[in-house]
C-alpha cells in the first residue's frame, strides 16, 4: 500500500488511462490496488532502479491454467526510454521460464503504441474484433488480440 501515490500518478492520470477507462480518483486507486494488486496478485510493480519509485502497473493475471492475461500502464514521466519494453519482457520470461505458462496474450484498443509494442515483444495478432468496444469518448472502436506461445518465445 506505500506505492498508492505512485500508482495513482499513473492510473489517476487521464492520458495514461486514454485507451482504457476514465482516470481513477485516488480513492479508486487505493481499493484497486488492495483489492486487485495484492490480495488477488493480479499485477507486477516496475519500480525505477535508481530513484525505487513505482513507475509501471503491469497487469498479470492468470486466466485459465498455463493462460495468462499481461497489460501495462506507465507513469507518462518515463515514456519511449524502454522501461515498458524491459519490464514486460521481465514478467514474460518469468511465465514461461518459471511458471511453464504455455501462453500469454494482451488486448488493446490502442492501434499504434500499444500494438507496436505486443509485436515488440514477439507477440502476433490472433483477431480484431470489430467496432467491440467504446473508448472513453463514447466512441466504438476495434479491440485488438495478441498472443504469444512458449514455443514461440524460445525462438525469439
Amino acid at each position: 500500500m506505500d506505492d498508492v501515490r505512485d500508482l495513482h500518478d499513473i492510473l489517476g492520470n487521464a492520458e495514461v488511462m486514454k485507451n482504457c477507462e476514465p482516470a481513477y480518483s485516488l480513492e479508486k486507486t487505493s481499493n484497486f490496488l488492495s483489492k486487485f494488486c495484492i490480495e488477488k496478485r493480479g499485477a507486477v510493480a516496475a519500480v525505477h532502479k535508481d530513484s525505487g519509485k513505482m513507475i509501471g502497473y503491469i497487469l498479470f493475471n492468470a486466466i485459465d491454467e498455463g493462460v495468462y492475461e499481461i497489460g501495462w500502464f506507465f507513469n507518462k514521466n518515463f515514456w519511449r526510454q524502454g522501461y515498458a519494453y524491459e519490464s514486460c519482457k521481465a514478467v514474460i520470461d518469468y511465465a514461461f521460464n518459471v511458471l511453464d505458462a504455455h501462453k500469454i496474450f494482451a488486448e488493446t484498443i490502442d492501434s499504434i503504441k500499444s500494438v507496436d509494442m505486443m509485436e515488440k515483444l514477439g507477440m502476433q495478432l490472433e483477431g480484431i474484433q470489430r467496432s467491440h468496444t467504446k473508448d472513453n469518448n463514447g466512441n466504438w472502436r476495434d479491440l485488438y488480440f495478441y498472443g504469444l506461445l512458449k514455443d514461440d518465445w524460445k525462438i525469439l
